[in-house]
């Protein structure tokens, strides 16, 4: 008796443990369903509590993709995480190979100097930023997001490989060498493979930072409408919909802006649990 007792004890304070989790998770649900639901009902039907009781208005998303220029801001969304991205994978991976790798003078410093770069705010470097962009004429070209963006998430990526890059062993890459393979061959073809879990988990999380930025796209980028993100578009639509009451359009844009982010993280979520794992081995 004692003992069912204390096992029943046992697996109330376990479940109590995930309480907050859970109760996340529902709320998130929750409200994820309902906006869900709402972009596709009618105005109408939103405010009478009554989500698609007249069926799906798939119009709603039509309506605001080709008449509230989404369709614009969704493709400038996709150029501005898609080539950062790109590039900062191409900065960052053999930096911090280097970094993990070999010894030189000064490798001390360099890594402080990322794990600095960090933890500096956007908000002290924007008007420095802004000063240099309207001397270089950059101040409303989608160049100049991309190298922002570039720029802002390179030190944590690198921060991030290099602890990935310690738990590879170097001897596969001196085999490759061995065999004729130049060092920078080396590089790409051996050592790149074997840290893709870390190169996959680090590209997820700066795609969903970089998709979701807001604050230096409207210092940058907020007088040209032809290089709006969709961040920034979303806030014009909220704007536009606070007048023309086209709330159930408002919804369908909410969901676009969510549905790329939301539907990557949970197809490769698995794979940033194992790169996080994998480069939190060694250390």
């Amino acid at each position: 008796m004692r003992n069912a007792f204390a096992n029943a004890r046992y697996r109330i304070s376990k479940a109590l443990r995930y309480l907050p989790l859970i109760v996340w998770v529902a709320f998130f649900a929750v409200a994820f369903g309902w906006i869900l639901l709402a972009s596709f009902s009618t105005n109408r039907e939103i405010f009478s509590n009554g989500l698609l009781h007249s069926g799906f208005h798939f119009e709603n998303y039509l309506n605001v993709w080709q008449y509230n220029n989404v369709g614009r801001y969704f493709i400038n969304s996709l150029l501005c995480t898609g080539i950062p991205c790109t590039l900062i994978i191409l900065i960052s991976a053999p930096a911090a190979y280097v970094l993990a790798k070999k010894t030189f003078f000064g490798k001390k410093a360099t890594f402080n100097a990322f794990v600095v770069g960090m933890s500096v705010p956007q908000v002290m470097v924007v008007i420095p930023l802004y000063c240099w962009f309207v001397r270089a004429e950059l101040v409303g070209h989608l160049a100049t997001l991309l190298i922002l963006y570039t720029g802002m998430n390179v030190p944590y990526t690198v921060f991030f490989l290099t602890s990935f890059f310690t738990t590879v062993p170097s001897s596969l890459a001196e085999a490759a060498m061995i065999d004729g393979c130049t060092e920078t061959k080396a590089l790409w073809k051996v050592m790149i493979p074997l840290a893709s879990p870390g190169i996959i988990t680090v590209t997820i999380f700066n795609f969903m930072v970089i998709w979701n930025e807001y604050f230096m796209a409207l210092i940058f980028a907020n007088g040209n409408d032809e290089i709006r993100t969709l961040s920034m578009g979303l806030q014009n639509i909220i704007t536009a919909m606070t007048y023309t009451g086209d709330w159930a359009g408002l919804f369908a844009a909410v969901i676009m802006v969510l549905l790329p982010t939301l539907v990557l993280y949970l197809l490769l979520s698995e794979k940033i649990v194992s790169g996080i794992t994998s480069g939190g081995v060694k250390g």
